[in-house]
């Protein structure tokens, strides 16, 4: 399929766009690319390094780095995985934390040519032991408090190092096991591998909400362009200050926080772990600017009993994505933060974040769209058939743009399957209007059938997101001989006093009849969720199955 114009679409006209060309890549792709750019990730920290050396880059509890201390430690520790024989192409995994090592180890990655593999934390030993084998990574980064999940050796041959970073006790240290902290009085490694553009930077494992993880291969090209969407379109620059609450192992904190403040020589405040009482005392001690999170937490941010007590002046966009937020959060933020843009994002891993964003500066912008595809990317709305549909009717979103990976890494039949000449089948469900405002409506999977009427669980989702004491809420269908499905709704509150009756109520002005759950588990603890923080609904339907 062919793009039918060069030019950067109308809502993104007032933004600092480089120029923008059709080229083809990946073989027979044809692509809206921009011109001039960087050429691989090391290119970013290098540019930086030579214009802000001085400037702060990373703030983490009481470590401090300035870009040029940084990039010391990056040469550094590029000497070490130098020495230990990782070469161009090796993958290297990342299981670590919100934490200045990692940022410096993916670096450290980049410049050799190699293949970082960021793992999330919610991996348990058996998981991490899969993605180990299938990427066959040479070498493991690891905090030292995720030591007892790293497999044995007979489990993963490939593996020869293990870094500790963190606290490594002499006992644990061997042939194979050595402590990160120690390469940092490595001298540094002065070459750099100049990768193609189009070779794989970073394998990061896809959710997993159905069986196995797919390890999706962003390239340098990938990442060069959705970096330069966000920096663009968010009006982003070196005195910004990003604020990385959610995973950077996961592509939003890795691309949308991590490799922009790179980009643009900002500062890159780092919370190990997201409370909002530390977010919030942060960000008003550093000034926060701009910060990328999913709806849950601000909620939670506007919950904090002392929220107003805390001077968020300098905080100019945030950013959300990964789950729809509720109207009632956007006006409570709005009212209370009245200079903050909230932008709403939509992109997945395959599209190497940001596909749609909601442009700024729009007086009537619609509350129930995750915005417009972006300068040089392509979205269009498909039928089962594989044909386009017109504006407004609703089917399964297609994608396409320089930000769409080249696939799955060693998984050549679920790459055929998920991508067709270039353009990735999302799973979702939407529509485009006559603005080119998306809407995304539910998974296609996920969409129940209650006597021949399609519910979409997003649609009641939002709406149980707006009853007070509700902090989520999923919608499943519960099986019935009869209708094929009854409305199912999992709830985690702490009110005691919540209620099937009272939730039913507060929905009956709000849905139509058959939307209404008919049936509710409550639930104390938080929703079962995967590495990449979205609620595994295929744990609460088996719940329900066992009840």
């Amino acid at each position: 399929m062919k793009t039918d114009s060069s030019a950067a679409p109308s809502p993104w006209l007032s933004c600092n766009l480089p120029g923008v060309r059709v080229e083809a890549h990946f073989g027979d792709r044809l692509v809206r690319s921009f011109e001039p750019r960087a050429r691989r990730i090391h290119d970013l920290l290098a540019h930086t390094v030579l214009h802000r050396a001085d400037d702060l880059a990373l703030v983490c509890e009481s470590q401090r780095l300035t870009w040029r201390e940084l990039h010391a430690q990056v040469a550094s520790v590029a000497t070490g995985f130098q020495q230990a024989g990782i070469l161009p192409g090796d993958r290297v995994a990342l299981f670590q934390g919100n934490n200045p090592a990692f940022v410096i180890s993916f670096l450290a990655i980049q410049q050799l040519g190699a293949i970082a593999v960021a793992v999330g934390l919610r991996e348990q030993r058996a998981g991490l032991t899969w993605i180990l084998q299938h990427c066959g990574a040479k070498a493991l980064v690891c905090d030292a408090d995720l030591l007892d999940r790293v497999p044995e050796p007979a489990h993963t041959p490939d593996l020869q190092w293990i870094l500790v970073a963190g606290h490594c006790p002499e006992a644990l240290r061997s042939d194979r096991t050595v402590a990160w902290r120690d390469w940092l009085t490595l001298p540094p490694c002065g070459s750099v591998h100049l990768a193609n553009e189009e070779d794989t930077a970073i394998i990061l494992y896809t959710s997993g909400t159905t069986g196995r993880p797919k390890g999706a291969m962003l390239t340098h090209f990938n990442v060069v362009h959705s970096v330069q969407h966000y920096v663009s379109c968010m009006g982003l620059g070196c005195t910004d200050k990003s604020m990385l609450g959610v995973p950077v192992t996961h592509v939003t904190g890795l691309i949308a926080n991590m490799m922009c403040m790179v980009a643009v020589g900002g500062t890159l405040l780092m919370l190990p772990v997201f409370k909002a009482d530390h977010f919030l005392q942060m960000a008003q001690q550093e000034g926060m600017t701009h910060t990328l999170m999913v709806p849950a937490m601000y909620k939670l941010l506007l919950m904090a009993p002392d929220f107003e007590t805390f001077d968020l002046s300098a905080w100019r966009i945030g950013g959300f994505g990964g789950a729809p937020m509720p109207t009632s959060t956007i006006e409570e933020m709005a009212k209370k933060l009245p200079k903050l843009q909230l932008l709403n994002a939509y992109g997945s891993t395959e599209t190497t974040s940001p596909t749609t964003l909601m442009p700024m500066g729009l007086a009537h912008a619609p509350r129930d769209s995750v915005g417009m595809p972006l300068p040089c990317a392509d979205v269009l709305v498909m039928n089962d058939e594989g044909q386009a549909l017109p504006a407004g009717e609703v089917g399964e979103i297609w994608i396409s743009g320089p930000m769409v990976v080249k696939g799955y890494w060693n998984d050549p039949a679920a790459s055929a399957r998920e991508f067709t000449s270039g353009w990735w089948h999302s799973g979702d469900l939407g529509s485009l209007d006559a603005e080119g405002y998306l809407r995304i409506f539910d998974r296609k999977k996920d969409m129940l059938n209650r006597g021949g009427y399609k519910i979409y669980s997003v649609e009641v989702e939002n709406v149980l997101q707006q009853i007070p004491g509700v902090l989520e809420a999923a919608i499943i269908g519960r099986p019935c001989p009869v209708l094929g499905e009854r409305v199912h709704a999992v709830v985690h509150t702490l009110q005691e006093d919540f209620s099937l009756r009272g939730l039913q109520s507060f929905c009956k002005d709000q849905l139509a009849d058959y939307k209404v759950p008919e049936t509710l588990d409550i639930r104390r603890q938080a929703l079962p969720r995967n590495t990449n923080g979205k609620i595994i609904k295929r744990e609460l339907r088996e719940a329900l199955k066992a009840a």
